[in-house]
């Protein structure tokens, strides 16, 4: 007889159809549309877990708060996962928060789940809670066992064994129904990268000089159990280079915990980061283990790290410093020991002299900073990504490309792409979609990016003097807007690296090509 596996309450058919194929016809998956449907079943059944798509019900108001409870009144221990979309109402947010359960946000990785869900059906349920360490003094330095909240985030963040057999940025073998793409004789060359950085399931992949350096320093810094701190625009790629860095680290088989803090209720940020005892303030009905605890050994992402108000930074700064905190409303004093990666969208200096940021928060963290371009500035990586782009969402719409015409690179180069990387994968994805007869064009592009009519940047008081890309030419004379680095780096790109063909693209000789690089710092 087929075991029951897990609860599942959503309005999604096409997740629950698609996460018990993910199962297998082994496991049962129960699944309820409506919460006092799920509630009732709740109390007829103890599964190891359950799962509350509030993607799908619930969009507002008080609901969500009552659930949970209700929830956690029924079965105290219960392992709770909850899928959420990316950006939630604050209500969500401040009755997730103020639960025991664990969070999921989109994109929900359905093996991933699947995976920790099999997992959890293996286990036994605990009929009494887990041992909590006796109250210390202030000063006492402890190391909490995982406790049920703890263990169901450090499960379901973990690498899933999937990413080693299929990295989600490495492109799959072809079968005879993989759909494919034609990297055809019109198709820009430079398939090489000139700086590759592996991890377990993700590469970063750039020819650009400039990112070259960096990803170096990065590189090494990954290794080192330090903080650092990533700077970037919006899209440029921040969390996929955190979790690159996570999965190159000592720490690779440990949990990787991303914290959006400009997601949260602002209230509600120490609490997430931190875990808070019951009872310490309105809505906290039940101990909750923060980020700090959850990850145990493993990595914390700290994005937008400077919507955090003084207080919650002196904190911070005490954290990285020794590692001690303590829960809100509580006395015991804990030890992280997972290793903090800090990123902010914005440049840390100015606020500090606004008075916004910490002085010595900032100094400790600028320690090792890492700058990562906006796409603009990395117009070598603008073709390669777009066929990896192009690739993926072939594969995963369905969609046989079997061609690219040259047309839609050139508008893809002639774009300042003031959304970064984000941007470029979304314009390919809806290319993708509507192309029929396996010839992409540029005319499955959006009309702003083939008129390179860019928007508002996200980050428009970082960016200025975005350059004017549709009179772009071969000729180094014709190109003021650009910076000379950019047009050689560009145009030897073009060329295949042939120093030969990029000096007379440019029109100067081999020689003075030569010179600028060494100037440039981009020769071997």
């Amino acid at each position: 007889m087929t075991e029951l596996l897990s609860l599942l309450l959503t309005d999604d058919s096409t997740l629950s159809q698609t996460l018990q194929s993910e199962l297998g016809d082994g496991l049962q998956l129960m699944v309820s549309s409506d919460p006092s449907d799920f509630l009732t079943k709740l109390g007829q059944v103890t599964p190891p877990v359950v799962v509350i798509d509030f993607r799908s019900i619930l969009q507002g108001g008080h609901g969500e708060a009552r659930l949970l409870e209700q929830t956690f009144a029924k079965h105290p221990h219960l392992t709770v996962i909850v899928l959420l979309p990316h950006l939630s109402p604050e209500p969500i947010e401040r009755s997730v928060a103020c639960s025991p359960a664990a969070s999921l946000r989109e994109p929900v990785d359905l093996r991933t789940l699947a995976q920790l869900l099999k997992a959890r059906a293996t286990r036994k349920p605990s009929a009494q809670p887990e041992a909590k360490p006796e109250a210390r003094p202030r000063d006492a330095r402890l190391h909490l066992p995982p406790a049920p909240s703890a263990r169901a985030n450090e499960a379901f963040v973990k690498p899933s064994p999937l990413a080693h057999a299929a990295p989600s940025h490495t492109v799959p073998a072809y079968n005879d129904q993989t759909p494919r793409v034609s990297m055809g004789a019109n198709a820009m060359p430079g398939s090489q990268s000139e700086y590759t950085v592996q991890g377990i399931s993700r590469r970063f992949e750039t020819n650009t000089s400039r990112m070259t350096m960096m990803l170096s320093d990065l590189e090494v810094a990954a290794r080192h159990d330090i903080t650092v701190l990533l700077i970037g625009e919006t899209g440029a790629g921040k969390t996929f280079l955190s979790k690159l860095v996570h999965e190159i680290s000592p720490r690779a088989n440990e949990p990787f915990l991303p914290v959006p803090c400009g997601a949260l209720p602002p209230d509600l940020i120490e609490s997430e980061l931190f875990g808070h005892v019951k009872g310490s303030f309105t809505g906290a009905y039940a101990d909750k283990d923060g980020k700090f605890l959850a990850a145990g050994k493993g990595t914390i992402l700290l994005d937008e790290i400077d919507v955090l108000g003084l207080e919650q930074q002196v904190k911070l700064l005490r954290v990285i410093e020794s590692g001690e905190f303590e829960p809100v409303g509580s006395n015991i004093t804990y030890k992280c020991e997972a290793r903090l990666i800090v990123a902010s969208n914005l440049d840390l200096q100015p606020l500090v002299e606004q008075g916004k940021f910490r002085p010595d928060l900032y100094y400790r963290l600028n320690m090792l900073k890492f700058d990562i371009l906006p796409l603009r500035q990395r117009r070598p990586d603008i073709i390669p990504l777009a066929r990896r782009f192009v690739h993926e969402h072939g594969v995963k719409h369905k969609v046989q490309i079997d061609r690219i015409d040259e047309g839609l690179f050139q508008a893809l180069m002639r774009y300042p792409w003031p959304g970064n990387v984000r941007e470029l994968e979304h314009v390919i994805q809806r290319a993708v979609i509507y192309c029929r007869d396996g010839l992409l064009t540029a005319q499955h592009l959006p009309t702003h990016v083939v008129m390179c009519q860019a928007g508002p940047s996200n980050e428009g008081h970082r960016v200025s003097d975005v350059p004017d890309y549709s009179e772009m030419t071969n000729s180094l004379a014709q190109q003021r807007a650009l910076t000379e680095r950019e047009v050689i780096e560009q145009t030897l790109f073009k060329n295949s690296y042939s120093r030969t063909n990029t000096a007379k693209a440019l029109g100067i000789s081999r020689v003075t090509l030569y010179n600028k690089m060494k100037k440039y710092g981009m020769t071997k």
